[in-house]
Formats: structure tokens, C-alpha cells, sequence
């Protein structure tokens, strides 16, 4: 069952697939923010055949929806990145790094064959959880079975969350 009182945002890039496939860009449930598979696409329609250039450009459609959502790139927790040749790995990789190199979210790299237009080299997913201390927050207060005296204080509960494990 679906909790009523959680709403449901959604974010469009104006992609007319959108609305004839049925689908979001991004959808924000509470502090969930998950993003559709995002093509390499310019707004003109035009895609660059380069695959780093490509994965720039998904990554650049991903942030975007994040922040309307209000997420930001240091939220994601989770990525995934389609490819049609693994030879593309390490160039697709490279540009993933270069905006999640210290975030460090899961990510999965999956060469697939083919994808909806063969153009696109790379897909990408992303998944970003918001208020990440506060959930920190929320589960040690739970933990203890106890409020923290001052959630707002990060390094007693960074010191807490440390001591966990």
C-alpha cells in the first residue's frame, strides 16, 4: 500500500517521448529522487558521436533533474551506465569519475546490445537520496532509543555513526 500522504514530484527535460511513452525524467518520492535512463540527446536533437562527450551530456540531463528535484549530484547514491561497446568503458568511466569521484555512489556498467537509437553510445540511471545526515541522524536517535542532544552538531554524530560499526 502507498502512503497517501507522500508526494509524488515529477521533473520533465521536454523530451516529447515523455509524454507518448509515459514517462518522467525524474521522479521525487519524500527524499527519493530516481532519474530515467538519459540519452546522450542536445535539445536540437543533434547527438555527438563521441562517447565521452555523450556521457558528459547524460550527466549534464541527470544534474539538471536532480536540482529540480532538489538534489544535488553529492545525493546520488546509485548510478547506471548502459553501453553498446565495451571498448567505450574506459572514456564513459573517466567522465563518470570526474563528477562522482568522491561521492562514490553504487554503480553498475552494463554493455548492452543496443540501445533505442544507434547513435547513443551510453544510457545513464541515477538514484540520489536527499538529507542524507538527517537519515543518519534519524536512525542513531532511533539506535539509541533516544533523541541525539543536538542532531545539528555533525561531528558528535559522525563520531557516533563511526563508533557503529
Amino acid at each position: 500500500m502507498g502512503n497517501v500522504d507522500t508526494e509524488r514530484i515529477r521533473v520533465s527535460s521536454g523530451s516529447p517521448f515523455e509524454a507518448t511513452i509515459g514517462f518522467s525524467r525524474a521522479v521525487r518520492v519524500g527524499e527519493r529522487v530516481i532519474v530515467s535512463g538519459t540519452a546522450p540527446i542536445w535539445p536540437d536533437g543533434s547527438c555527438d558521436p563521441d562517447p565521452a562527450m555523450q556521457m558528459r551530456r547524460c550527466l549534464e540531463i541527470i544534474i539538471a533533474a536532480l536540482r529540480e528535484a532538489g538534489a544535488e549530484p553529492s545525493d546520488v547514491v546509485r548510478t547506471r551506465v548502459y553501453l553498446v561497446d565495451g571498448a567505450d568503458a574506459a572514456a564513459i568511466g573517466a567522465v563518470h569519475g570526474e563528477v562522482f569521484g568522491t561521492i562514490r555512489p553504487a554503480s553498475t556498467m552494463i554493455v548492452a546490445g543496443g540501445l533505442l537509437d544507434p547513435r547513443w553510445r551510453v544510457e545513464v540511471e541515477a538514484e540520489a537520496v536527499l538529507s542524507q545526515d538527517a537519515s543518519e541522524t534519524e536512525w542513531l536517535s532511533r539506535d539509541l532509543g533516544r533523541p541525539l542532544i543536538d542532531p545539528e552538531d555533525k561531528e558528535v554524530v559522525r563520531t557516533a555513526l563511526d563508533d557503529r560499526s
